[in-house]
């Protein structure tokens, strides 16, 4: 693809990731496939688009230095401002010569002279002078804010919560890559097979410690295997591998999944019961639905029926004493997946996390009638603020006495997870930096009349 054409994609992409709050993974998967975007080409609008979102407020720290006027321009100008700055700053793989050429020509194209002479001589001043240093920020937060590019009331939060190191270590790894994971479909392959199989197919490959079934990739792009391709393998975060694994389901169980696209944990769960028994898998969103199916499909599990519902509901479709089992892996703020999805930091208020503790318990209180006596309920999010975690256990036990957190939870855990620094009496709190994962929480409860 010319540098022309793939550098305005870049930046398209960019402007209706921060003026719609699209989201930029789905986004950037869409244009690949509209454009017919090259590996190679892929692998660097990737890299540009993620990195220059993940790094945005250092990045516009760094332009005010040499911008006064950043307000009156056109939001195209920043993003091409932004997105040079970042290849300049953090990427070797472009020569500055190049990149400035490039954002040069976008300007005269997109705009006037004046715009391109402003772009020229804004990136030339880089070239020569490099950015000024954060240290100038006098204030400890906002100097870390600016530094790792979180906003500064999230890190603030952060700080009262886990302390200064804790927040530092958890903000400087949302800045980093994580290794991806799979799990097997056991019911078609072992582990070890799989392991033996992508070793032999060129990649660097690990046993996770959270999973009997994951495999973490150190090396190779796992979409490209055959593993993959036919089925024997799913990619799932560790994290989130260890909610099938702490739900203990059996064959022949009845199970619900109260909040369950797109289906990685619930096709978990369907292979730890060897496709024996039944699962009630809901979601708000009826499209969502067919990811389920679609992902079940593809793993050839056939107990899983995916049907749209608001969990807050489930008692409508439900009998008292129904289930098992029971998973609520509840929306949530996501605070925990920005390694991943860096726009999220951006898009989020402290009210959204309000909101959401207030859904998350109405859903907990929804489904516990329909657990049978001494029968096991998770609680999982993908998030790191209390508020949403713990608090909202706090708030469950107190209105259901016959449910406890349960104490064997903790011996469970698999060895290495037990004595991490987010284990209390209410669940796990999984941190990015901990385990190189997802920031995750998770504690399971069991009934008790």
């Amino acid at each position: 693809m010319e540098k022309f054409i793939l550098r305005n994609t870049i930046i398209d992409l960019l402007l209706r990731i921060e003026q719609d709050s699209g989201y930029s993974h789905l986004l950037i998967d869409k244009e690949i496939k509209k454009q017919h975007i090259s590996p190679k080409d892929e692998g660097l609008l990737t890299e540009i688009v993620y990195g220059t979102i993940n790094r945005k407020i250092t990045l516009d720290y760094y332009i005010n230095h040499f911008v006064k006027a950043k307000k009156k321009m056109e939001p195209w100008v920043i993003m091409l401002l932004r997105m040079s700055f970042y290849q300049m700053i953090y990427l070797n793989k472009v020569p500055d010569h190049a990149i400035i050429h490039e954002a040069v020509e976008i300007a005269k194209r997109r705009g006037h002279k004046g715009i391109s002479s402003l772009v020229n001589g804004v990136l030339r001043n880089v070239q020569r002078n490099g950015v000024p240093s954060t240290s100038l920020i006098e204030d400890e937060v906002e100097r870390l804010a600016v530094e790792t590019s979180h906003p500064t009331w999230l890190v603030k939060r952060w700080i009262k919560h886990y302390g200064d190191e804790m927040t530092k270590q958890m903000c400087e790894a949302n800045l980093t890559q994580k290794a991806h994971s799979i799990r097997v479909q056991p019911l078609k392959i072992s582990r070890d097979e799989a392991m033996e199989q992508l070793i032999n197919e060129g990649y660097e490959v690990r046993p996770s410690i959270f999973s009997e079934q994951g495999i973490i990739i150190d090396k190779g792009n796992i979409l490209k295997s055959a593993l993959f391709k036919n089925g024997y393998v799913t990619i799932q975060d560790q994290s989130s591998m260890l909610v099938g694994e702490m739900l203990q389901p059996k064959p022949g169980m009845q199970v619900l999944d109260a909040c369950s696209a797109p289906g990685g944990k619930v096709t978990h769960i369907a292979e730890k019961m060897e496709n024996k028994g039944w699962i009630d898998a809901h979601d708000l969103h009826a499209k969502k639905i067919k990811l389920i199916d679609q992902k079940a499909s593809e793993l050839e599990l056939t107990i899983i029926d995916a049907k749209k519902a608001d969990a807050r509901h489930l008692q409508e479709l439900y009998e008292e004493n129904s289930f098992d089992r029971i998973l609520v892996d509840a929306p949530c703020s996501g605070l925990g997946v920005i390694r991943g999805k860096p726009d999220i930091k951006y898009n989020k208020k402290i009210s959204d996390i309000t909101n959401l503790a207030t859904i998350q318990l109405a859903i907990l209180n929804s489904v516990s009638p329909l657990l049978k006596k001494d029968g096991v309920l998770i609680y999982s999010t993908c998030t790191v603020d209390p508020e949403e975690n713990e608090e909202v256990v706090k708030k469950f036990l107190q209105q259901n006495t016959d449910y406890l957190v349960d104490k064997s939870f903790f011996n469970d855990l698999p060895q290495g997870i037990q004595d991490s620094p987010g284990v209390t009496e209410l669940g796990l709190q999984l941190f990015p930096q901990t385990f190189q994962t997802d920031g995750f929480f998770l504690t399971r409860f069991i009934r008790t009349t």
